[in-house]
């Protein structure tokens, strides 16, 4: 089994001796035996956290480098007009704190979302033509863990945090 041990961020796909295709919901793993493109034995050993994307390439203990693909899965394609309307819905959806993937291709933008009947009536409740189908679902990594952005980070805590959350009931006088 080759073992992959390190994430290398977003690489040429002719750096890589195989590939890897996976659907998002083991793209979220650190830790997984799967079979490459090409019918290897393959073991993820990975730092837990960032998600493995589309083209991100893995190192193998031997230097050995296998590139990452997104797996076709069943998603909903929702478009609308361009400009407020798109930011509308992306908004309502992403407020929905699901895991949406955005895009632009030739009929102008999208949002992208797991199949999930409640955001598709909302989707269309804000405008948007839905389309049901296959492809490859690689959704925003948020602003805290932007794209190509893969290693880790050591904070300290050491130090107390002295917030006083109570409230108060008396009022307050302002000098206007």
């Amino acid at each position: 089994m080759l073992k992959l041990i390190e994430r290398l961020g977003p690489i040429e796909g002719r750096q890589a001796s195989d590939t890897l295709t996976l659907p998002y919901e083991l793209r979220i793993r650190g830790r997984l035996k799967a079979v490459s493109d090409a019918g290897r034995e393959l073991g993820l050993f990975l730092d837990r956290g960032p998600v493995l994307r589309d083209g991100e390439g893995l190192r193998a203990e031997g230097g050995e480098i296998v590139r990452v693909r997104a797996a076709a899965e069943p998603v909903v394609t929702a478009r609308v007009t361009a400009g407020l309307p798109l930011a509308r819905l992306a908004y309502h959806l992403g407020n929905r704190h699901v895991q949406l993937a955005l895009g632009e291709d030739g009929q102008g933008g999208y949002v992208r979302f797991p199949p999930d009947h409640v955001l598709e009536e909302l989707a269309e409740l804000l405008g948007a033509s839905l389309e049901r189908h296959e492809a490859p679902f690689d959704p925003e990594p948020g602003a805290y863990n932007p794209l190509g952005h893969s290693h880790a980070h050591d904070h300290d805590h050491d130090h107390e945090h002295g917030h006083d959350h109570r409230h108060h009931d008396h009022d307050h006088h302002h000098a206007h």
